[in-house]
């Protein structure tokens, strides 16, 4: 068996994790404030339902790069589909759960290029029976 693009699927399974917890404190968020502004009867646009919405986008994406990024080791051959599925994922969390803190996108980033660059070994060849010896 081949080597395994560990480094990409560590860092892609951390920058996940930072990304779910940053769309699980938006929706925290969101709820908190849903109290403080309950008093408001008149808002131009719900701000707490717009939070919840890119919370709940977050997570979900936060948690699909985990999977990804534990993909990642259980099927190092496609590690370069797995790589590019997390650095797109890992990019668009810059816009809905503001990269996971920051720190989870760039690590999700650095984790998708490193699967989309990773090579897996030759496999060895097998050998075959050994040849008799000439009589």
């Amino acid at each position: 068996m081949g080597e395994k693009p560990t480094g990409a699927a560590i860092l892609s399974v951390v920058g996940g994790v930072f990304v779910l917890l940053a769309g699980v404190t938006l929706i925290a968020l969101a709820s908190i404030m849903e109290g403080l502004l309950s008093f408001m009867p008149i808002m131009p646009f719900d701000v707490t339902g717009m939070l919840a919405t890119w919370g709940a986008i977050g997570a979900l994406l936060g948690l699909v790069i985990v999977v990804l990024g534990v993909l990642m080791l259980m099927k190092p051959q496609m590690a370069k589909i797995f790589g590019a599925l997390v650095l797109v994922l890992s990019i668009v969390s810059f816009v809905v759960a503001f990269g996971g803190f920051f720190i989870g996108g760039i690590l999700g980033v650095i984790g998708g290029i490193l699967g989309l660059v990773f090579k897996p070994a030759p496999a060895m060849p097998m050998a075959g029976p050994p040849m008799a010896p000439p009589p």
